[in-house]
């Protein structure tokens, strides 16, 4: 059993998703977002980083999926996006959670099957995947999709690395 959230960082509204992988199969356990619309940036990042600490500790995440940060067409957009990722990978990394980026294309291809998949889409099958009686936040929908990438993705890779080893000892 692993406890993976997936972060969708934002300077505004920062989304979080938690789910629980027990072998192949994910399970809902708990989805937001942190609002810090009305604050200046310094305290923006101190209330994400505190929120993020709360959900932390309380749930107990040991691995967590980050989405990376696009180029943005404006350039102080792109700086406070980092900023905002900022403080959510340092939450994560002062409890030891192993952290992994996935780009959104990379995201939406793995829950939607279209890496160009509008934010609806992805809201959906995050719905459909999870069974979620209630279709979650855009920002939470995303970071949701996040954790299923993730959990997809290292299943993927386990497997991977497994044949590798037969292949390698086949060799010898």
């Amino acid at each position: 059993m692993t406890i993976i959230i997936g972060i969708d960082p934002g300077s505004r509204m920062t989304g979080y998703g938690i789910i629980e992988k027990i072998g192949s199969k994910c399970r809902f356990i708990d989805a937001g977002t942190i609002r810090t619309e009305s604050d200046e940036m310094p305290i923006r990042l101190k209330r994400i980083y505190e929120g993020l600490k709360r959900i932390i500790d309380f749930y107990q995440p040991t691995e967590a999926s980050v989405e990376k940060v696009f180029l943005a067409h404006n350039v102080d957009t792109a700086l406070k996006l980092g900023q905002a990722r900022g403080a959510a990978v340092t939450a994560l990394v002062m409890h030891d959670i192993t952290v992994y980026e996935y780009t959104a294309r990379q995201i939406k291809q793995s829950v939607v099957g279209f890496g160009a998949a509008e934010k609806e889409q992805v809201q959906m099958m995050v719905t459909r995947l999870l069974s979620i009686p209630v279709i979650p936040q855009a920002d939470a929908a995303d970071a949701l999709a996040g954790a299923l990438c993730h959990a997809y993705t290292s299943q993927t890779l386990l497997k991977l690395n497994a044949v590798a080893l037969r292949t390698t000892r086949i060799k010898k």
